[in-house]
């Protein structure tokens, strides 16, 4: 197991893996439908889109995290 120092970045580093992964293909297929070598045009469109994916959600996160804490009411 990791250590608790390390949360946000596998909370980074998940949520990029997983966003990426899932609208890739999805993108992927609305482009290009379903030929032959749709998985590896999928898995080149998801490789690129992690390599973006995962610094924007690093340095994107904390100012989401303020600004939700702002538009939230405190219980």
């Amino acid at each position: 197991m990791f250590h608790a120092k390390y949360q946000a970045i596998l909370f980074a580093f998940f949520m990029a893996f997983f966003m990426s992964f899932l609208m890739s293909a999805i993108i992927s297929f609305f482009n290009v439908g379903l030929p032959e070598d749709f998985l590896m045009i999928w898995m080149k469109a998801w490789f690129m889109a992690f390599i973006v994916a995962f610094p924007i959600v690093i340095f994107v996160a904390p100012a989401v995290r303020k600004l939700v804490g702002r538009l939230v009411k405190a219980a």
